[in-house]
């Protein structure tokens, strides 16, 4: 396996190291930093951090935050499509009834069925 890609050192068919270059575009930059500001506010956008940040760590869930705001303000620009956040909650709801369609999708896959789990009221206290 030969790639002759820049910053992607190979010794003995072993990756040594592979990263991203940095960018001399200041509009990426800008949008970096803008990633970062909008990964400490109550938004949709601020919640996609946020989950992904714990996933894939801080500086792939700024890149990916920055390409999505990048994508909306195309998106503003070119189709004139006004953007209006749904919210920090909305956006959680989503992610979890997306989880929820997955997990039944794999159930059903293997030939079982999920069922909500509806917990058992707790006796009261005396």
């Amino acid at each position: 396996m030969a790639l002759s890609a820049p910053s992607y050192k190979i010794s003995g068919g072993k990756v040594l190291s592979s990263r991203t270059r940095r960018s001399g575009n200041r509009a990426a930059g800008l949008l970096r930093l803008a990633a970062v500001s909008v990964g400490r506010t109550k938004t949709a956008l601020g919640a996609f951090y946020r989950r992904l940040s714990a996933r894939i760590g801080k500086a792939k869930a700024v890149t990916a935050t920055a390409r999505k705001i990048a994508v909306l303000f195309y998106n503003a620009l070119r189709h004139g499509m006004d953007y209006i956040d749904p919210g920090a909650s909305y956006y959680e709801i989503r992610y979890r009834e997306r989880v929820i369609c997955n997990l039944r999708r794999r159930a059903k896959a293997f030939g079982d069925v999920l069922q909500a789990h509806t917990p058992a009221p707790e006796p009261a206290a005396s």
